[in-house]
């Protein structure tokens, strides 16, 4: 069935391009007999017949709605010409976001806006809402740290609607990676709304010039109108009527805007709130911030927080800062009491101390807390040496209560330990190896001498340094603004902090001297120091350990370039636990020496010498270790001039060597001791004193040879003694036994008769002589000739005696007297060596044979 009119067909458009919502007008043919006929209206695909207003045949007026599609058709349907075409297109362009208090020439569908609110900005005030991409290309976020750019951008901000936006900050946030043509064609969109800005309120025209139109033909008709009215009323003309319909309508208006214009305000001091907030963010969250690093430790940020915050708020007249700046004024306050009271808290590390001093001069806290630092150090090491040396007397009665076991040690096997214990090296512990037993046989003063020495190289190098610290100024950072004041405050207190090291070294030495030299100290000084049980003096070889450890103590003192005038009271300590070392090591080895007496078991060895020679060196060489330590003269000490303050004769060497003889002739004194004695001496001379000589070389005794010497020299005198005392024991005996035996019997060497052969006298004679020599061979072999050849003398000296005594013989007598003495004289021959000792025994003999008659016949002789 054919249709009554032609399609409709639409040749125009105006305007042919718009955001949705925008009003178009729409020029053609047969589009329609009336509002009823026309029946469907779709631009770019989206029915806009809601909006659609029939005109005449040849224009409609409607509005365009946000249709898919960017560019379509527009196509009119009418229900006498059916669906139509159309020659032209229209363009549909993004829309722009407009706030509602914008300016817009275009009606705005506020539905739509509060739609996509809640939709995709849920929660935030349209009046923030603002573009989220002003450059217009992708944000390609950066992995540069929020922090870092806070430290390289003070004070700004990379939110582009701050006052304090920084172009650079934004880059790097959100373009750190974007390609250079990418930010050109940024470049680009910035001009572009730039441009379209600077255009004002001619753009608003032109984009509604149709809304202009339509206001133009309002204005005509309404004109129209009241030409055809004729004379306006006074009262209900159309004037007045139109001016109650406005009035009414702009109460309407304020109606409802008013509650748009409250939340506007609202907003706006809602938003200068939140930008107060955000902007000041930094003092407000000061107070929790520094809560928060306080508790990790981490003071560095806290104060450089709190410099930041001094620095921009400390001088504000903004209430609401001063509150909060107040707040933070409080935990700050805190702070400097936690800290002040960390440093002085004991123990404590020199680095936390200075770490410590360091915050609170950045805190500009009150007075002088490195000061105070230093005199709470001082009281703590002067405390802790007063404790270690009550602790060892409270261990000292409690090992008393145990009867003392264990404190005694003998002092050879103490010297061997010395003389094997390694050195302390500096910076070590003062004790020497020990064994398990060492706590045990140690006395309790060696033991408190060398824990307080270690108490005080552990705690007044620190002590020391950070004086020197203090001094320097190197305690303080330049940022406190108070280094030169506290190094002049340091400078002032220089003599205060003298008197402390003094005090420290003062209050050592006479803990010591109460330990070892409780006679050094006045009564008053006693009850402080003293305390200690003295009824068992040290040893030599303790104290010489004690020396090695004031030592060790001054060395380490010295190496900190501590002035030495501030440590010569160590060093008169020294000279005197040196005195006091020698002269008890020298009693003590008098009283061993006399003791040896008692030590002797007359047990010979290969060489026939007893023990008593080796003792004798083992305690000299003993001695002369126990000395090497006090004799030894360190750098900055006196010579100790005890060997040369007596005379000669009683050279404390000497004394114990006359000892040791006089031991030697108590040894004598027993019986058949002298001759064991008399071979000890001979050792002694020829091998233990050279050796022992040696020993007092090597130990830098100038004296030795002259101490040898006369030592010698009295041992001969001693050995030549002992040994014409054992002859003359020996060989009375003998000579006595000769005159009875010659003359037994009543035998005369005038009538006797022809010899037979030697007599029993001269054979017991001979066999006391072997008995002799049995005695002394078994003593030493190099003593026979010596004795045998003595008595042997005395011997031969009474047969001359008694032969010369003689009146006359006879023949017989004769002959028996020459057979005698010729058989003696072969019998002792081999026992003839010493020069001096045969000629005058052949003498004596030669004399005996003189006195007799000459034999003349050779049977006689033979």
């Amino acid at each position: 069935m054919s249709r009554a009119r032609q399609p409709p067909l639409v040749t125009g458009i105006s305007p042919n391009e718009g955001a949705p919502w925008t009003k178009v007008t729409i020029r053609g043919e047969n589009l329609g007999t009336g509002h009823n006929d026309l029946i469907g209206l779709s631009i770019c695909g989206h029915n806009c017949l809601l909006t659609a207003e029939w005109m005449s045949a040849s224009k409609i007026v409607c509005r365009v709605g946000p249709a898919k599609d960017d560019k379509g058709e527009i196509i009119v349907t009418t229900k006498s010409g059916g669906r139509g075409t159309c020659t032209v297109s229209f363009k549909l362009l993004k829309p722009e976001r407009i706030g509602i208090l914008d300016q817009s020439a275009v009606w705005v569908d506020e539905l739509n806006y509060y739609d996509m609110r809640t939709d995709r900005n849920k929660g935030i005030s349209p009046l923030s809402l603002r573009p989220a991409n002003p450059l217009g290309i992708e944000i390609d976020k950066g992995k540069v740290p929020l922090k870092d750019l806070e430290n390289m951008f003070p004070g700004m901000s990379g939110d582009f609607t701050s006052e304090n936006f920084s172009a650079t900050w934004y880059l790097m946030e959100n373009h750190s990676s974007t390609s250079f043509e990418q930010l050109r064609a940024a470049v680009g969109n910035l001009k572009k709304q730039a441009s379209k800005k600077n255009e004002g309120s001619l753009a608003y025209v032109k984009g509604g010039l149709s809304t202009f139109f339509e206001a133009q033909d309002a204005l005509a008709a309404i004109h129209q109108k009241l030409e055809s009215d004729g004379t306006e009323k006074v009262e209900g003309s159309m004037t007045q009527r139109l001016e109650n319909v406005l009035n009414r309508a702009s109460e309407t208006a304020d109606t409802l805007f008013q509650e748009v214009l409250g939340r506007k305000d609202k907003a706006d001091s809602t938003r200068n709130a939140l930008n107060v907030l955000q902007r000041f963010k930094f003092l407000f969250n000061l107070p929790l911030n520094i809560e928060r690093n306080i508790q990790k430790g981490d003071y560095d940020v806290v104060i450089n927080d709190y410099e930041k915050a001094k620095s921009l708020f400390g001088n504000t007249e903004v209430p609401v800062f001063k509150k909060v700046y107040s707040e933070v004024e409080m935990r700050i306050e805190a702070l400097r009491k936690l800290l002040l009271d960390k440093l002085l808290e004991t123990p404590s590390t020199l680095h936390d101390q200075k770490r410590y001093i360091r915050y609170l001069s950045d805190l500009h806290a009150p007075g002088d807390p490195a000061w105070k630092c230093i005199v709470a150090q001082h009281k703590w090491i002067l405390q802790l040496m007063q404790n270690c040396k009550e602790d060892f007397i409270t261990e000292q009665k409690g090992t008393h209560t145990l009867g003392g076991v264990g404190l005694e040690m003998d002092r050879s096997s103490a010297l061997n330990r010395i003389s094997l214990s390694a050195p302390v090296k500096r910076g070590g512990s003062f004790q020497t190896p020990k064994d398990d037993s060492w706590h045990y046989k140690s006395p309790q003063q060696v033991r408190f001498v060398e824990k307080l020495s270690d108490v005080v190289i552990s705690q007044l190098p620190n002590f020391w340094k950070l004086w020197i610290s203090y001094v320097n100024g190197s305690l303080f950072s330049e940022k406190s603004g108070q280094v030169e004041k506290l190094k002049k405050n340091a400078r002032q207190r220089q003599n205060d902090f003298k008197g402390m090291i003094e005090e420290v070294t003062r209050r050592l030495v006479q803990l010591v001297r109460g330990a070892l030299l409780p006679s050094s100290l006045t009564e008053l000084q006693l009850r402080q120091y003293g305390g200690w049980d003295t009824k068992t003096p040290l040893g030599g070889a303790w104290l010489t350990q004690v020396i090695h450890t004031v030592r060790l103590s001054h060395e380490a003192l010295s190496a900190l370039e501590i002035p030495n005038d501030l440590l010569q009271v160590i060093q008169d300590l020294l000279q005197d636990l040196r005195v006091h070392c020698l002269l008890t090591t020298l009693q003590h080895t008098e009283e061993d020496v006399k003791r040896l007496a008692e030590k002797e078991d007359w047990v010979v060895d290969n060489e026939g010498i007893t023990s008593l020679p080796a003792q004798f060196e083992q305690c000299m060489v003993q001695m002369l270790q126990s000395l090497k330590e006090p004799m030894e003269c360190k750098p900055g000490e006196i010579n100790v001039q005890i060997f040369t303050q007596h005379s000669s004769s009683a050279l404390p060497l000497q004394i114990i060597w006359r000892v040791f003889i006089k031991c030697l002739e108590q040894l004598s004194t027993k019986t058949d001791g002298d001759i064991d004695t008399s071979h000890n001496c001979q050792y002694l001379e020829r091998h233990t004193f050279l050796n022992l000589a040696e020993h007092l070389e090597k130990n830098g005794f100038t004296t030795a040879e002259k101490v040898v010497r006369v030592s010698i020299e009295a041992l001969r005198q001693l050995d030549e003694y002992l040994f014409e005392t054992y002859v003359e024991k020996k060989s009375d005996p003998i000579v006595g036994s000769l005159e009875p035996g010659i003359y037994a019997g009543y035998f005369d060497w005038k009538d006797c008769l022809p010899p037979t052969g030697v007599r029993s006298y001269l054979k017991e004679a001979l066999v006391s002589i072997i008995s002799v020599h049995a005695e002394v061979f078994t003593v030493s072999k190099e003593l026979v000739p010596r004795v045998l050849s003595k008595i042997i003398e005395a011997v031969a000296e009474e047969m001359s005696r008694l032969m010369q005594c003689v009146s006359s013989f006879s023949k017989n007598g004769a002959l028996q007297a020459r057979l005698e003495i010729c058989a003696l004289r072969d019998a002792i021959e081999p026992y003839l060596t010493s020069e001096s000792r045969v000629s005058m025994i052949i003498t004596s003999f030669k004399q005996a044979l003189e006195a007799l008659p000459q034999l003349q016949s050779g049977t006689d002789k033979k």
